[in-house]
């Protein structure tokens, strides 16, 4: 094994470039990929979104892109099985953070439980939700 081989390996990346942490369970690992289309910041968030360093790694990108003053986001949360109540408290934060610089956070292809999760803590009508990438976009304007 080389070198090269053994740090990707010690860093979790495989020879695609992807991660692949050893000892994980399917579902752990939470990915965030964030892309732009227009003044749009679009963050597509795939895993649970439950409290712990994944969680904090979503703040912060978050946090980021606000610092930035990226304040019109897209969360694409399609691929999100699950979310607890820190993941909750972390997107109000960031969406109060984003509604004082004149922007917001919209949600995209929500699933079921994410959607029964907000209204259940009586939030969801602090989010506006949308089933379509265009349309979420174009309510920014």
């Amino acid at each position: 094994m080389c070198a090269r081989t053994l740090a990707k390996a010690l860093a979790g990346v495989n020879d695609a470039g992807d991660f692949d942490l050893p000892g994980r369970l399917e579902g752990e690992f939470l990915s965030i990929e964030t892309k732009t289309q227009g003044d749009v910041r679009i963050v597509k968030v795939t895993g649970k979104l439950v409290m712990g360093p994944e969680l904090s790694r979503l703040g912060a990108t978050l946090d980021e892109l606000l610092a930035q003053s990226h304040n019109k986001i897209v969360l694409d949360i399609e691929e999100v099985p699950t979310i607890d109540s820190s993941a909750i408290g972390t997107l109000v934060r960031c969406l109060t953070s984003a509604k004082k610089s004149g922007g917001s956070i919209r949600l995209l292809k929500a699933t079921k439980f994410v959607l029964q999760t907000l209204k259940m803590v009586g939030l969801l009508n602090l989010f506006p939700t949308y089933e379509d990438l265009p349309q979420a976009i174009a309510s920014f304007h």
